[in-house]
């Protein structure tokens, strides 16, 4: 039942769960005679409803009211995020060579604010050093100076990538199973047999974050 798995996955106030009743037993049901119901005003019931309908929980019906949902699949979220190409958040990545001393890649990390760097030969993903890998070098007695990142990075193709045409769920779900903070997006060029990954963006945890953001503003 979807109601039950929804429940299950997202936490719902005392409020919802009294909405839903509510709704159930009296579907056809307006948003005026819910704050009735439950003695609040209409505005106060707006981010609960948004979320009941945004979730398949509830159906609006346009001058008729609310009606227990009985969506046999996904909901307006699962939806919109599906929708939602990686070329449409990615941001701009923060590129370095494998020639890049630890020390400048340490510097470059802070001035951009990032968790990650990647690095690339002529245009081409080679690899990717993360905010770890510089903190363990720099914690030892190594020169950060003299070491190039080339030595300490992780190189394709063990680089866990998005292209652009992929959906912002996949990338959220590949940043989640891998524990990393960001990944480059890449476009894949054919030269004969040999097949390289051009970067030409990242999608990072701040942008799943800023997307979630847009959403529930959209709600309100």
């Amino acid at each position: 039942m979807l109601y039950r798995k929804w429940v299950s996955f997202i936490k719902l106030t005392l409020r919802q769960e009294e909405i839903i009743r509510l709704v159930k037993e009296n579907q056809p049901i307006t948003s005026e005679q819910l704050a009735e119901r439950l003695s609040v005003t209409r505005a106060a019931l707006r981010p609960d409803l948004a979320i009941l309908t945004m979730t398949g929980i509830l159906d609006a019906r346009p001058k008729v009211g609310y009606i227990f949902s009985q969506k046999p699949s996904h909901s307006f979220i699962y939806d919109y995020i599906r929708n939602i190409k990686v070329q449409d958040i990615m941001s701009k990545p923060v590129l370095v060579t494998e020639g890049t001393t630890v020390y400048d890649a340490i510097v470059h990390l802070f001035l951009n604010d990032v968790g990650t760097l990647f690095v690339e030969n002529n245009t081409f993903l080679t690899g990717a050093v993360s905010r770890k890998d510089l903190l363990k070098i720099a914690m030892g007695a190594t020169d950060t100076h003299q070491v190039p990142v080339g030595v300490i990075m992780t190189r394709m193709p063990n680089i866990v990538f998005v292209e652009k045409e992929d959906n912002a769920y996949l990338a959220a779900q590949r940043i989640i199973e891998h524990e990393v903070d960001s990944l480059p997006v890449v476009e894949r060029i054919i030269e004969g047999p040999k097949e390289n990954f051009k970067i030409i963006g990242k999608i990072s945890k701040t942008n799943i974050t800023k997307l979630f953001v847009k959403i529930g503003e959209s709600s309100l």
